[in-house]
């Protein structure tokens, strides 16, 4: 018999006989890890997995955070020349004496022309077009109502 407690003997081996194997010890490192991961069914619940059938995760390129040209440098290259061009060209009209001036009052001469040939041939080819008259006249009373008489 055995020196133990009653409620111990139960486990305790009979001298001479064996009768609980004893288990193997499993260290820490050769057993691979298992790690929770979201269930692509459902995301609220996890899934046991092993980390050997995980993919490496991959890290993430580093971002360019300097701010962006507004415009793109070609475009702005194409309006930078076209206001170079058209200063270009005020300057030569400013250095020949009065020249823009003469070309920007004939260009007014001629819009004005434009319109009086248009206003005349309108009176030469439509006239005065006869029609009916139709005067209309309407009464408001109180509380939304109104007659309108023709």
């Amino acid at each position: 018999m055995s020196a133990l407690p009653e409620q111990y003997q139960r486990y305790a081996q009979p001298t001479g006989q064996r009768l609980v194997r004893p288990a193997e010890v499993q260290l820490y490192d050769e057993a691979d890890p298992i790690v929770h991961v979201a269930d692509p069914y459902n995301p609220s619940q996890s899934v046991a997995v092993r980390r050997s059938a995980l993919q490496p995760a991959q890290p993430t390129p580093p971002r360019d955070l300097a701010p962006q040209p507004l415009f793109d440098p070609i475009a702005q290259r194409c309006i930078g020349a076209g206001v170079g061009g058209g200063v270009l060209l005020w300057g030569g009209g400013q250095f020949l004496v009065g020249l823009s001036q003469v070309v920007s009052a004939l260009s007014g001469v001629g819009a004005l022309l434009f319109f009086l040939a248009l206003a005349g041939a309108r009176t030469v080819l439509g006239g005065r077009r006869g029609g009916t008259h139709i005067e209309v006249h309407n009464h408001t009373r109180g509380f939304g109502r109104s007659t309108t008489n023709l």
